[in-house]
């Protein structure tokens, strides 16, 4: 079976503040923009390459809030010591603080960060356990 191909999707009430959270800070390239499609502005982030991204959208009306816990959250597994500084530095050199994490669990290895809308990111300096 050939790996899955994922696109993570949510809508937003600030699409640049996402932009630099998930590009400045977490190193991700901007990938794609679009404005007016059907009613709806978005970009898409990820590593050209990688099977997967994340689109955030937003649209005019409504506010959409804020994450519903802080349990919601993706995890990056980093088991490279220097990466894993790396990237924890960057996030912070972009202005982004860790925060602490609801699971003690992500606590013994990683760094917890909030993005703008309230949905957490772990960088994990562990390996990825089948």
């Amino acid at each position: 079976m050939q790996p899955l191909t994922i696109r993570v999707a949510r809508p937003t009430d600030d699409l640049e503040a996402l932009r630099k959270f998930y590009c400045d800070g977490l190193g991700m390239d901007l990938l794609y923009a679009f404005s007016g499609h059907d009613g709806f502005d978005g970009i898409m982030v990820g590593q050209p390459g990688v099977p997967y991204h994340f689109e955030f959208t937003k649209k005019i009306g409504p506010a959409v809030g804020r994450a519903p816990t802080e349990e919601n959250l993706i995890v990056f597994f980093l088991p490279d010591q220097a990466e894993w500084n790396t990237s924890v530095a960057r996030m912070v050199a972009s202005g982004f603080s860790p925060v602490p994490s609801f699971n003690p669990y992500w606590e013994r290895n990683g760094k917890t960060f909030e993005d703008p809308d309230g949905y957490r990111v772990v960088l994990q300096n562990a390996a990825w356990q089948d």
